[in-house]
């Protein structure tokens, strides 16, 4: 039945594209026929009002000439086209929409095609999905709807969405797993996290007493102490931020990526000379002097300073890419300096020296996602 349907559909295709092919002759006629009629009773009209009167010889002369011109031309222009259109280019035209290009097509599929393969079914691909992440995501999906008061499989489905920026997705899970299984520090930070990046790296007020309930279950964690701390400064709180950003530097160990975040927060919140004397031996940030520095300047100079060394660093990653912790300095920095066009073009250039399937490139996108970065066509 199924070669039967497509031999009619094939058929009834090819119709559809000779028919005008097989009608243009008359087409053709027709429309000549008419316009011969036309001037024919034109010549009558003349004649007509002639013999009444109520036109002269010589006008009557001079429009007969005309007409009998138009009317020559018309009957020659259906001669020339009769000829210049023969059913033999027709029939050519037709046989090669017909025969020639269905037969192509038949071949090129028994040639790279698998005909003899049968399809999977969405339920057998949804069975095995393999690194397919949309797949994945379908299988859970499929299964919660079955199954909504599963807290373990919201809980898993939860970070996965956060990491392909469905955030209302993410937010949704979240919730749903910890109305399920209960509060914890992972969930609650994720929570926040979802909320953040939702609302472009605003610490509202839900996201705020997420982590601050995730600090109490798990003292120190350093994402949810840095986002606390963020909190403070977006609310116009300098000196209770400096101390925060402060206190989570000192009890950072030498090396931790987030270290260049905190540097540039402590300088917006007037304590560069803090995170100077603090990190000595902080990686490939500002040095301990630039930092010194920056305590006596102006914000707009801090600001100008701070802008130089990320760029210094973009230009030491172009010419030596492979550095992960610098490229992911670089995105951190252009992230926190609001620049979303060159955090992206960072993280492009980062994957492309640690592609996205390695574990190194997961970390970048992870930190973009993190930071509120649109990933989406970075990858591609």
């Amino acid at each position: 039945m199924f070669w039967i349907f497509i031999a009619l559909l094939t058929a009834a295709v090819a119709i559809v594209l000779t028919y005008p092919l097989m009608r243009s002759n008359g087409v053709a006629d027709t429309a000549r026929d008419g316009e011969v009629a036309v001037y024919r009773d034109q010549l009558a009209e003349l004649q007509r009002e002639r013999e009444s009167g109520l036109i002269g010889e010589a006008e009557a002369e001079y429009a007969r000439a005309e007409i009998g011109r138009r009317l020559l031309a018309a009957a020659s222009g259906k001669k020339g086209e009769a000829s210049a259109i023969s059913p033999r280019r027709h029939n050519a035209l037709a046989s090669v929409v017909t025969v020639l290009l269905p037969l192509t097509g038949l071949c090129l599929y028994l040639y790279m095609g698998t005909p003899n393969m049968p399809d999977m079914p969405l339920a057998a691909r949804l069975e095995k999905p393999g690194n397919d992440m949309n797949l994945m995501i379908a299988k859970a999906e499929r299964h919660l709807a079955q199954n909504p008061n599963d807290g373990a499989g919201w809980d898993v489905l939860a970070p996965i969405y956060f990491k392909t920026m469905r955030l209302g997705d993410a937010e949704m899970a979240y919730r749903n797993a910890i109305r399920l299984q209960g509060e914890n520090a992972p969930r609650l930070t994720g929570l926040a996290e979802t909320l953040i990046a939702a609302n472009e790296g605003i610490v509202v007020d839900d996201a705020r007493t997420a982590l601050e309930d995730a600090e109490k279950m798990s003292p120190g964690n350093p994402r949810a102490r840095f986002y606390l701390a963020l909190s403070l400064e977006q609310a116009g709180k300098t000196a209770e931020a400096r101390d925060a950003f402060a206190a989570l530097l000192k009890a950072s160990p030498a090396g931790a990526p987030w270290i260049p975040l905190l540097q540039a927060h402590l300088q917006n919140t007037g304590g560069a000379d803090i995170a100077a004397t603090q990190t000595p031996e902080a990686p490939a940030g500002p040095s301990a002097e630039d930092i010194a520095a920056a305590s006596t300047m102006s914000p707009e100079e801090r600001q100008a300073m701070v802008a130089g060394m990320v760029d210094s660093l973009d230009a030491k990653l172009r010419e030596n890419p492979d550095d992960l912790q610098g490229w992911m300095r670089l995105v951190r920095s252009y992230a926190m300096l609001k620049n979303e066009e060159k955090a992206r073009q960072a993280l492009a250039g980062g994957l492309k020296a640690f592609p996205p399937a390695g574990e190194q490139g997961k970390q970048l996108l992870a930190l973009a996602q993190q930071l509120g970065v649109n990933v989406q066509g970075v990858t591609q």
